[in-house]
């Protein structure tokens, strides 16, 4: 079993429960507007920001034009107009007290903080991962958070990584491994960089790209039985 020091986590869909977050956000938001929140809304919002986080990751798009964006665009196709930027701004407010875990994963970062350095790697908005992060009870497990807002870059681009690891001090990347939900973001960006990497994979989705990770997990308790932290635990 090969033996790890630094482990990096994705947040969202990772670690913190952002499909919940983001469902009671957009209740909020649309709440405050006066229009109801139809399924079909919300599923045709939910395709417009994947597909803008797509071109944000394929450095197609800013990270501004994705979010001050994403509710126009959406009201647009109802034929609306509307002020993205404001409804960015509004949303944002709701989403940063959504900081529902992922099942699991207080206990599982709780296990491995004291035996391996443990790093936070997420595309986002820094004031609201801060602020999730810190809600979850999470912030303190971690020896360094590291936003795409804050880098210039996002996963998975080689110069995220390259803005990590330099922060690092003895950093190793043989002795590394990313564990995160995305294919086209973690484990494509943790391959490119050289590292392992570890797919959580709760909905057992097929892999349907040439991207292949070096393990892969439906539960997060899993990560265990490859890091083999019971027999370390044991020997202790």
């Amino acid at each position: 079993m090969k033996e790890y020091k630094t482990l990096f986590f994705d947040v969202d869909d990772t670690l913190l429960d952002f499909g919940a977050a983001e469902k009671i956000a957009l209740q909020l938001l649309f709440e405050e507007q006066n229009i109801p929140l139809t399924s079909e809304i919300e599923e045709k919002y939910k395709r417009i920001n994947q597909g803008l986080w797509k071109r944000f990751e394929g450095g197609e798009l800013s990270r501004d034009e994705v979010v001050n964006t994403r509710f126009s665009l959406l009201f647009n196709q109802y034929g609306k107009e509307a002020d993205g930027t404001l409804l960015e701004k509004n949303y944002r407010s709701f989403l940063e007290q959504g900081h529902q875990l992922v099942n699991g994963a207080f206990e599982l970062i709780t296990e491995l903080n004291s035996q391996y350095d443990l790093y936070i790697v997420t595309n986002g908005v820094s004031s609201t991962q801060d602020k999730r992060l810190r809600a979850s009870g999470l912030y303190p497990l971690f020896k360094g958070i590291f936003v795409s807002e804050d880098t210039g870059f996002q996963k998975p681009m080689k110069e995220f990584f390259d803005y990590v690891f330099a922060r690092i001090p003895h950093f190793e990347v043989n002795q590394a491994l990313i564990i995160g939900d995305s294919l086209s973001a973690d484990i494509l960006g943790g391959t490119a960089a050289g590292m392992d990497t570890c797919w959580f994979n709760p909905k057992m989705k097929p892999i349907d790209s040439d991207i292949i990770p070096t393990y892969q997990i439906h539960k997060l308790e899993e990560l265990k039985r490859i890091l083999s932290v019971r027999d370390r635990i044991g020997a202790c």
